[in-house]
């Protein structure tokens, strides 16, 4: 998806796929789904040491990008990742750092704490029932004498069961804000949730009485919206990113069952209707990873169009990427409908993404409501 464009990008890609190779495997994710775990604290703390959660951080605050571009380092990291549907808080960790940092005081040392891979984040975001909608929560902040007390319940939240902090979206006073909340708070209680993905877990999360101190919102009023925008759209380059990772490997590993294997003598590629069908995929892929690197040129350089571009990649990369998949289930025939393909950890990881921060029938209405011309 993303060009690297200095040596030092190279280097970190290169790193990066060979730890990805060497640690995070698909054996490793069926080992790790044979045991019910989700991933290693110890390999993600080795992952943050690589310089993989500091991407979004400055350098004042312990951070730093190997480009000078977070985002696109953060980007093509996330395409390595799906290349292997690698296990780890990535992107959970990325998104909670990207509302930290547009309103660091008093939370340098989570900060500080998240960087080094010592703590997981996660953005607590979902309600039970409801829709993507991270403007209008439910659960509730109420003011006390020493900070506020939050009421209600979160849900799908990614790594929430290993997290030990929660980034919780409330309404106060009728105004969304954030909190930062630790797990271990008295009144939290954490519900691990089996998702589609075999090893990415998620959380329900009930909020019963709990009361925060004064410094753990996060931003004013008047900033929590922008901090929230800012997440969601990393939240979806990096959704998008993984999905083309996850895209190359797998037409990569049907073009070469196509190459290997045989009929009446001849290769299956060699058959014209597998070679269109397979020149339609290649189209498609092109098309994903041209958005998704469009989108994340935008928001790393924080354009007004960044908002419509998100939702542009999400929506045809969401719509396209199961389709693919599945041709390509069907393009290596019986075997490829067996549990044991490794072509079922893509198609899992893939319409689990499709589903998380709003499908693309839900940006296909927010591109046109930010293309409609504004009345003159």
């Amino acid at each position: 998806m993303t060009v690297a464009a200095n040596p030092e990008q190279m280097l970190f890609a290169s790193t990066a796929q060979a730890f990805l190779e060497k640690e995070a495997s698909l054996h490793k994710v069926r080992e790790i789904h044979s045991t019910g775990g989700s991933f290693d604290a110890r390999w993600w703390q080795r992952a943050a040491e690589l310089g993989w959660a500091g991407l979004l951080v400055p350098e004042e605050l312990g951070g730093g990008s190997v480009s000078g571009d977070g985002i696109a380092d953060l980007a093509m990291l996330a395409e390595q990742a799906g290349r292997t549907v690698a296990p780890g808080p990535l992107h959970p960790v990325s998104v909670v750092l990207a509302g930290l940092v547009e309103a660091a005081q008093h939370h340098e040392g989570l900060i500080e704490s998240l960087v080094s891979g010592e703590t997981v984040a996660s953005w607590a975001v979902y309600e039970p029932g409801a829709p993507f909608s991270p403007l209008t929560p439910s659960l509730t902040a109420t003011a006390t004498d020493g900070g506020y007390r939050l009421d209600g319940v979160k849900d799908r939240v990614e790594s929430g069961d290993a997290a030990g902090v929660l980034l919780v979206t409330a309404a106060l006073d009728g105004v969304p804000r954030q909190f930062v909340v630790p797990t271990d708070t008295a009144g939290v209680g954490i519900a691990t949730q089996r998702s589609l993905d075999m090893v990415r877990h998620y959380a329900r999360v009930t909020f019963d009485g709990v009361e925060v101190g004064a410094d753990a919102v996060v931003g004013t009023a008047e900033q929590t919206a922008h901090i929230i925008e800012r997440q969601r759209q990393v939240a979806l380059v990096l959704q998008c990113a993984e999905t083309v990772g996850i895209l190359d490997a797998v037409l990569a590993m049907t073009n070469q069952w196509l190459l290997d294997r045989h009929s009446f003598g001849r290769p299956l590629a060699s058959y014209q209707a597998l070679k269109h069908r397979f020149a339609d995929m290649k189209l498609w892929f092109e098309a994903a990873r041209a958005t998704t690197a469009g989108a994340a040129e935008a928001v790393g350089a924080r354009s007004p169009q960044a908002a419509k571009l998100v939702s542009v990649a999400k929506a045809y990369v969401g719509e396209r990427a199961p389709v693919m998949l599945q041709d390509c289930v069907q393009l290596h025939g019986g075997i490829g409908v067996t549990w044991e393909h490794d072509l079922h950890l893509y198609l899992r990881r893939a319409a689990q993404n499709r589903a998380m921060f709003g499908s693309p029938e839900d940006h296909h209405r927010v591109i046109f409501d930010l293309s409609r011309k504004v009345p003159a």
